[in-house]
């Protein structure tokens, strides 16, 4: 039987604000274990929080970006359960009433557009951290575990989307597209590495053309939109072949595990529902209540969203819409674009081009972001330009980027430590192709004899002797013009 999957995501983003939810302690990652505490963030007797305004903005802005409406009445609930990295055995977030509902994503897929709906955004506050020492660095099979309370009421923003995903590679797109959003707003730095963003995931699969719902699992440690994507592909086909073989049994209700070793998910604990967590509304926090020229003043500070510059780099720059689509999933990504495209004043396509190409190769065989690098606008504007000016073809323009991304140095000044100019003396193509002709004369009359490929033989000897450095336009024209006399 064919089988669709259900997908569901639920992103956590800490929020980039100087101090945590409901105290002042700093909110700086790498911090000392246990240097960024006080007693409302350990849960001490006696201790309040108050909310932070900047996350509760932060909140709005982010609803705000992704259509969602905004609640004017909203408060904190106290959602309990009993974890090592929760001091106060509570955990204070959002449950009937959050900020945001009703949002969405739309995605530009390869060959089809679809929308993704968003159910709610929330806020609360972050938990410590656990670190497991011995075993496979999980709980199971640990010696012991260390605990990190720095990270405990750090400001966390939740996504809710619909189960409106249907692959595992629309699940990838949809956290792209929203940490590109969240980026643009600069709510938080959505870094996966350093775990200020976050993705769980819900999965369940039904026959194809059904309108039921199958037994969801989530999704967890998933730590790269690679892991996610893996992560649902491989859950995909083990729901299909249990079903398959007549054992629905072994598709429980449940949290699951990723190991990206492995490769595959394995039960960590039995999934809760709401109810378990006994919510009801923090006594020590006020409700908030907003008014619409409030939210109209946070609508006006939004900046241009990726939506937004994706939709004028077709328009302003001519751009097809895959390639507006990537170099839109990140802010990084457009604005480096934007000034190289300013600095070159050639073809935007061309810059399109280098940096979906060579550069992006580059970036991620090393694993770094478009502004990690050595590599400016600067660089790749003049690398353009010498090609522009037949200084250099192509073909030396690949030799050189590989050590302008590791060296820094701009290319003119590679140019020149090398000697690698093209060679565009008309004079001295001349004598080569003279040169090519008198050594392939078989080849020659194979040409003649209307035999195309020996042509493209003949360029290649032409670019042999002049070792990569002939301009390839002037060795084209003047080859034809002497196999035609």
């Amino acid at each position: 039987m064919e089988y669709e999957s259900v997908i569901g995501l639920e992103i956590h983003a800490e929020l980039n604000t100087e101090s945590k939810m409901f105290c002042g302690c700093g909110t700086h990652f790498g911090e000392a274990p246990n240097t960024q505490t006080c007693p409302v963030c350990l849960g001490l007797p006696g201790s309040l929080p108050v909310a932070n305004a900047k996350a509760i903005e932060y909140v709005i802005k982010s609803g705000l970006a992704v259509g969602c409406g905004i609640n004017l009445y909203s408060i904190f609930h106290r959602k309990n359960y009993f974890y090592p990295d929760m001091p106060k055995d509570y955990q204070i977030s959002q449950y009937d009433q959050p900020l945001c509902i009703n949002g969405f994503i739309d995605l530009d897929m390869n060959d089809y557009q679809t929308r993704i709906g968003i159910t709610r955004i929330h806020l609360e506050e972050d938990t410590g951290k656990l670190i497991h020492i011995g075993g496979a660095g999980r709980i199971a099979g640990a010696k012991y575990s260390l605990v990190d309370f720095n990270r405990a009421g750090v400001p966390l923003m939740e996504i809710v989307s619909e189960p409106d995903i249907r692959t595992p590679e629309e699940a990838k797109a949809y956290a792209q597209k929203l940490r590109a959003v969240l980026i643009t707003l600069g709510v938080s730095d959505c870094s996966m590495e350093k775990g200020s963003m976050r993705v769980d995931a819900n999965i369940s699969i039904r026959p194809k053309g059904s309108t039921g719902l199958g037994v969801k699992t989530e999704l967890k440690n998933l730590n790269s939109f690679r892991s996610l994507q893996r992560a649902l592909a491989y859950e995909i086909e083990r729901q299909a072949k249990a079903l398959n073989e007549g054992k629905p049994e072994e598709i429980v209700q449940e949290t699951r595990h990723w190991d990206e070793a492995k490769g595959a998910t394995s039960t960590l604990r039995t999934k809760e529902y709401a109810h378990d967590y006994r919510y009801f509304p923090d006594p020590d926090l006020v409700p908030m209540e907003f008014d619409i020229a409030y939210i109209d003043f946070l609508r006006s500070q939004l900046p241009e969203l990726p939506n937004e510059r994706k939709q004028r780099f077709i328009k302003e720059y001519g751009l097809p819409v895959h390639e507006a689509n990537l170099l839109t999933e990140s802010k990084a990504m457009g604005d480096f674009f934007e000034e190289t495209a300013k600095l070159y004043k050639g073809d935007p396509k061309a810059v399109a081009n280098w940096m979906l190409g060579d550069m992006s190769y580059y970036l991620n065989t090393e694993g770094l972001e478009i502004d990690e690098t050595a590599v400016t606008p600067k660089h790749l504007a003049e690398l353009l330009k010498l090609i522009d000016k037949g200084v250099i073809s192509g073909k030396i323009a690949k030799e050189i980027f590989p050590e302008m991304f590791e060296t820094g140095k701009l290319p003119q000044v590679i140019v020149e430590e090398k000697g690698m100019t093209q060679i565009s003396d008309e004079a001295e193509i001349s004598k080569i192709i003279d040169m090519v002709l008198e050594e392939n004369t078989s080849t020659v009359e194979e040409y003649r004899a209307g035999k195309d490929k020996a042509f493209g033989f003949l360029i290649g000897q032409a670019m042999r002797l002049t070792r990569g450095r002939g301009n390839p336009q002037l060795i084209n024209r003047l080859l034809r013009e002497k196999l035609q006399a």
